[in-house]
């Protein structure tokens, strides 16, 4: 589809979006979002005619492109079938949704509860995993997100929870690895790694293990930083679960369906969680749809005793229908091969690239198309681009980042002193080149403010 412009009505959604719309994480009247007229595969394009490559998939959820012929046909033929019905019946495409995703997590995470999307995944999980222990706490990590409900927003270990963190939520946060700016002051991967491990081990000692219920990680976490863990971590923490009979979830909310070259980020660590959260790119984002895989012990425990917990959308049978198609697109056009290569072939080498001509890149890390690039004043000292968590005058050189990628077409994720590359899965070597063209102008404007 080629973008036209149609100023007249693109002025008439923003008026009514300004006049009516409650945005997400934003001051109201310091916000002005772009009108969106259309969109297909990674681009996008506003009312004025310009159009953008996403290198941010939406919310990294648009794992298969906007617009995919199939999962709208599916879309439609599942509305003209059955268009909706509650979630206490056997439906055809909420069962097959179930069963390939089944089909896919690892190990025996064979049982699958829906929700409409990650954040309730997360509230479910943990509701399910202190019910199978009978204990409390939970423990997640600094430089993570699990979502912005109640429980969600208090095992995230960002900015976002402050506001709602009373401190009643039964959450400990601990420090994760994170060689780049190592709490551990760690010089290699393998110290990062077991040095985490006996912080993480500590933290368990003086909470009390028997009062612990659960550990969630995100397997690589997303808006935090795309750190990657290093070898031996997540293996390291079942471990830990296991001797102490702490249930392991992780949280592939966004790490899941392809985004890391592999069906779910657990599969490069070779570790089997209990309880795996997924939503966005299980069907692209197309209709939302969230879910919680679960091992066959903590599905037992709930074999003669009620779950206390449901939704009236869960198993949403459009959602599932989308998410049936997303999978099976995903398999015949090997999606997910895709990503794993233009990781590897593509934007690996280039985002390395770029880092060794712009001083204003202190590190890049990644797999598959899952990218984060850290922004520094600084190589010597890793003195972020911008404080953590600035904003206003403080972000500026943020913010003439991300007015530059735009300037040039490219829609960037930002996130603090990082720009995250995070396209479609299916995004085409041609298409990744582009993004990193972008990018390579834009961190030119990033250049001037290092010192």
């Amino acid at each position: 589809m080629t973008p036209h412009a149609d100023p007249q009505t693109g002025a008439a959604v923003k008026a009514a979006d300004r006049a009516h719309v409650f945005h997400s994480w934003s001051a109201q009247g310091l916000i002005d979002p772009l009108a969106v007229a259309g969109a297909e595969g990674s681009y996008f394009w506003d009312y004025d005619g310009n159009r953008y490559l996403d290198f941010t998939s939406g919310l990294v959820y648009t794992n298969i492109g906007y617009q995919h012929p199939k999962v709208v046909a599916a879309i439609q033929e599942q509305a003209g079938k059955l268009a909706t019905f509650a979630p206490a019946f056997a439906v055809e495409a909420r069962s097959e949704a179930a069963r390939l995703i089944a089909e896919r997590t690892p190990g025996d995470l064979d049982k699958i509860f829906f929700t409409n999307g990650g954040a309730e995944a997360v509230e479910n999980a943990i509701r399910m995993a202190r019910l199978h222990t009978g204990r409390p706490k939970v423990l997640s990590a600094y430089r993570s997100y699990h979502g912005g409900t109640a429980t969600a927003v208090n095992i995230t270990g960002d900015p976002r929870r402050w506001a709602s963190d009373n401190g009643t939520a039964g959450v400990v946060h601990f420090w994760a690895p994170f060689l780049y700016r190592s709490p551990f002051y760690s010089s290699t991967e393998a110290e990062e790694c077991a040095r985490a491990l006996t912080h993480l081990e500590d933290t368990i000692a003086f909470e009390g293990p028997q009062t612990i219920a659960a550990i969630i990680l995100e397997t690589i976490p997303g808006t935090a930083g795309i750190m990657t863990p290093p070898p031996g971590y997540l293996a390291g923490v079942r471990e830990i679960c296991d001797r102490y009979g702490i249930v392991f979830v992780l949280d592939e909310v966004m790490a899941g369906f392809g985004r890391t070259g592999a069906w779910f980020a657990a599969d490069h660590f070779d570790v089997v969680p209990d309880l795996i959260t997924f939503a966005k790119g299980v069907n692209s984002g197309y209709v939302p749809l969230g879910g919680v895989a679960i091992s066959a012990e903590i599905a037992a425990t709930f074999d003669k005793r009620p779950y206390p917990g449901g939704l009236t959308y869960s198993g949403h049978p459009l959602a599932c229908a989308a998410a049936v198609a997303t999978i099976q697109v995903m398999a015949d056009e090997k999606v997910v091969e895709n990503a794993a290569a233009v990781g590897e072939t593509v934007l690996g080498p280039g985002l390395r690239e770029l880092a060794e001509r712009h001083p204003s890149v202190g590190e890049v890390r990644g797999l598959g198309v899952f990218w984060a690039l850290e922004l520094v004043r600084d190589r010597e000292t890793r003195e972020p681009l911008v404080p953590y968590n600035a904003s206003g005058e403080a972000n500026a050189a943020m913010a003439a980042f991300g007015a530059a990628c735009k300037k040039n077409g490219l829609w960037p994720f930002i996130n603090m002193n990082r720009t995250h590359a995070v396209p479609a899965c299916n995004v085409s070597e041609a298409e990744a080149k582009e993004g990193l063209a972008a990018l390579d102008a834009a961190l030119s404007a990033a250049d001037e403010w290092v010192a």
